[in-house]
């Protein structure tokens, strides 16, 4: 009896782990293949919405992001459009929605299939990822190991903890963010740019 339901229930986490696997497949194949937007009337798209442009930025930024969209790419578009202090508070507080959301779909998806799994070096890693501290996940996002979004869900599926994820995610990306949305609105008003903004993508 206990057995079944044992069994039942680890298939149920393959179930959730092989959902979690196609939707990250879906994203990907949506960000290398769908058409890119026009984004010449997205000027005249934030005048009319006019007070509800910037939470409409966020929300946006933060599904581009959970659909594996490059975190710096947001941040550029922002700053374009939003300036270098707007865009990149708008892509940061987007940041932070989106890594929310990542770190909820792969602890949900994820984590049951991964806690039944890891054995050895790999539940010392996992261990590792259960103690990292907000210093370790900066350390993490800062490295190159794969996108903003893609972290995010793999940091569900570990034994991290939620607070100092989110923290050390912001943290990772304030320097580019402010860095990519001041290239950004240099393009857009190239005789407003700034160069120590600029700066930080040189090393973040």
């Amino acid at each position: 009896m206990i057995g079944r339901l044992l069994a039942r229930l680890r298939q149920r986490s393959v179930m959730r782990f092989a959902l979690l696997l196609l939707i990250l497949a879906a994203c990907g194949v949506a960000v290398l293949f769908l058409p890119q937007p026009d984004l010449a009337d997205a000027p005249r798209l934030v005048d009319r919405l006019g007070p509800l442009a910037p939470p409409a930025a966020v929300l946006l930024g933060a599904l581009m992001m959970v659909a594996l969209v490059p975190r710096t790419l947001v941040s550029f578009a922002w700053g374009a459009l939003f300036g270098t202090l707007g865009g990149a508070s708008y892509a940061l507080g987007a940041a932070l929605i989106a890594a929310l959301l990542g770190f909820a779909v792969g602890r949900a998806l994820g984590r049951d299939f991964v806690a039944e799994r890891v054995r050895g070096r790999l539940a010392r890693l996992d261990g590792w990822f259960g103690r990292q501290s907000v210093f370790g996940v900066v350390t993490v996002r800062l490295l190159p190991v794969g996108g903003f979004g893609l972290i995010s869900y793999g940091y569900g599926t570990t034994g991290a903890r939620l607070r100092p994820f989110l923290v050390g995610s912001l943290l990772a990306s304030i320097p580019s963010a402010f860095g990519y949305a001041a290239m950004g609105a240099a393009v857009a008003s190239p005789g407003d740019i700034n160069w120590l903004a600029i700066a930080p993508p040189a090393w973040a």
